[in-house]
């Protein structure tokens, strides 16, 4: 191809690609805003959209002498288009795939380099940035879940979701946070149930392990880099062997399903009978549970089972050890295992455990108090203390309920968004500040009150690094929940209590509500699902993912006096 050629196609292919960016904001707009053209119009555009993008394709590949076979390969795009007609499928789903085919397409070309004089920094940057294949990862799953769930055959009533309440239920589930706009249970079919549970499971364990043991179920080798992100992700860093740490963490997490599930079959074998249907409702929940979702079928959550000491029992069971991390749990079996008569416990796991018991006895005995003349005033004082515990262990990052939270006191309400700031543990299925950074804020604190330079835990020093990285973390995070409130105050007309409630809930990725998520306005819902994406990935793994490396000075500068108090 000669110079004058090449000239020609990078600007017919710099002309297309411009439209196609158009396309992909107009198709976005009217899928977020919901909106619908009427009758042969929407076809009419559908048609020219699709149109266009297959045109750019074959000319963008036929600019680098790719055979008439793969750019014919193509059209299925177009034949997808006159099914979707045919069949009158919903308009605004096909607006979802061809969003997603353009956005993906230009992504790859600018990625790939195929258009060298305006490459993307920022594409580069995420593609170097274990932080920024983590979001995007969500990204991805999240696109899938609500492309699935906006099928008429996702519904029980074989009815179009809207685009927001799907893209919302999808948040919901991949992020495991447990809010609904819709009753599970009741609204979507068997099949939406599924796409909802496998988002779930997918988004606990985190997308890079899951295509971790799928790359070694085929006997392929991780690239260095995808081990690296998975490392962090579940929170090992000094774990050489890849392929068995990923096996331990999923054969972990199907053993204790699976236990959850036996014995939850047995307790609703009681209230259900036997049979396929029973099972299905222990392995949701058993799941649901262990990832800390708190997605349930039925309509009044567990409220019906707030005395049974074995469903609130084996529940709260499921979300301790779902909430308290992988490096944990490995390091307990690791001591269990051991033959030696003393082993010690690292750090790590001795502050998740230390914090966790104090979380939840905490938050125990505070629910007692403030709800022991209100919500369990005719309770005794087993079911008391029952309630409390569970709603103790729940709010932390689960979402179950055993009571109606939009009866609690104000004192509730204040424990309640305590806890759910502080969320889970690292390398867990929760989400939250994390325990172990509240433990070192706690610490940080304390040592200053006793006049110590250095922060301590266990008679072991907590180095610096942890208590800039956990000062960032708070600050990042409660300024988040500073705008996102103001915005939520700004749109919706519900109390104060309640609207802060959701916030603090969504961004715990926890899943419990006042009674207020399905009520929300179109603005409100779209502010609950950037907390529950941002709650799980976290405020510093989005600075880490868009910021650029810190240069190092030669030199220090001079420090100054600043008066504090």
């Amino acid at each position: 191809m000669t110079n004058e050629n090449l000239k020609s196609h990078q600007k017919l292919d710099y002309l297309l690609n411009r439209i196609l960016y158009a396309f992909a904001v107009i198709n976005f707009f009217l899928l977020f805003l919901s909106v619908e053209l009427s009758g042969i119009t929407m076809y009419y555009y559908m048609a020219f959209s699709q149109i266009i993008f297959v045109l750019y394709l074959i000319i963008h590949e036929a600019r680098y002498q790719f055979t008439l076979q793969r750019m014919l390969l193509r059209l299925p795009d177009l034949f997808i288009l006159l099914v979707s007609i045919f069949l009158q499928l919903p308009a605004s789903l096909f607006l979802f795939y061809l969003l997603g085919r353009q956005i993906l397409v230009s992504i790859r070309n600018r990625s790939a380099g195929y258009m060298d004089y305006q490459k993307s920094s920022l594409i580069d940057h995420i593609s170097t940035n274990p932080p920024g294949f983590f979001m995007i990862s969500f990204i991805l799953t999240i696109s899938v879940g609500t492309m699935l769930l906006m099928l008429p055959s996702a519904t029980a009533s074989h009815t179009e979701t809207s685009f927001i309440n799907a893209l919302f239920t999808a948040t919901s589930a991949t992020c495991v946070t447990g809010l609904i706009v819709r009753d599970t249970g009741t609204y979507f079919s068997l099949f939406g149930q599924m796409v909802i549970l496998i988002l779930i499971q997918i988004g606990a364990l985190g997308i890079m392990t899951i295509s971790g043991a799928f790359f070694i179920m085929i006997g392929q080798k991780m690239k260095m880099r995808s081990e690296n992100l998975i490392q962090n992700v579940v929170g090992e860093t000094n774990t050489l062997d890849m392929v068995q740490l990923i096996k331990n963490i999923v054969m972990v997490t199907i053993s204790i399903e699976i236990l959850g599930a036996i014995i939850l079959y047995w307790r609703f074998a009681q209230d259900f009978g036997q049979g396929l249907h029973t099972i299905y409702i222990a392995v949701f929940h058993s799941i649901s549970a262990f990832c800390n979702a708190g997605f349930s079928l039925f309509s009044d959550n567990l409220m019906r089972w707030y005395d049974d000491f074995t469903i609130t029992m084996l529940i709260s069971f499921l979300i301790i050890i779902g909430g308290i991390g992988f490096p944990v749990i490995r390091e307990v079996f690791r001591v269990v295992k051991a033959k030696k008569k003393i082993v010690h416990l690292n750090l790590h796991t001795k502050i998740v455990i230390f914090t966790t018991i104090i979380l939840i006895i905490g938050g125990t005995v505070m629910f007692f108090i403030s709800e022991y003349n209100n919500i369990m005033v005719d309770y005794s004082l087993k079911n008391r203390l029952l309630t409390s515990f569970f709603q103790s262990v729940t709010t932390r990052t689960a979402g179950f309920n055993t009571i109606d939270n939009s009866q609690l006191s104000d004192s509730s309400i204040l424990s309640s968004v305590f806890l759910m700031f502080v969320g889970a543990s690292p390398g867990s299925t929760g989400g939250g500040l994390k325990t172990t950074a509240f433990f070192i804020l706690f610490a940080t604190v304390i040592s200053m009150f006793k006049g110590r330079k250095d922060a301590t835990a266990f008679n072991r020093k907590i180095a610096d690094m942890y208590m800039r990285r956990v000062l960032a973390l708070v600050t990042a995070s409660l300024s988040l929940m500073v705008i996102m409130l103001f915005l939520l105050m700004h749109f919706e007309q519900a109390p104060f209590e309640k609207v802060l409630f959701e916030a603090f809930s969504a961004f715990g990725t926890v899943g419990l509500s006042m009674g207020i998520t399905s009520e929300l306005t179109h603005s409100g819902k779209i502010i609950i699902i950037l907390l529950m994406y941002l709650g799980r990935v976290g405020p510093l793994t989005l600075g880490y993912a868009i910021s650029q490396k810190v240069k190092k000075t030669q030199f220090d500068l001079i420090e100054e006096k600043i008066n504090i108090g």
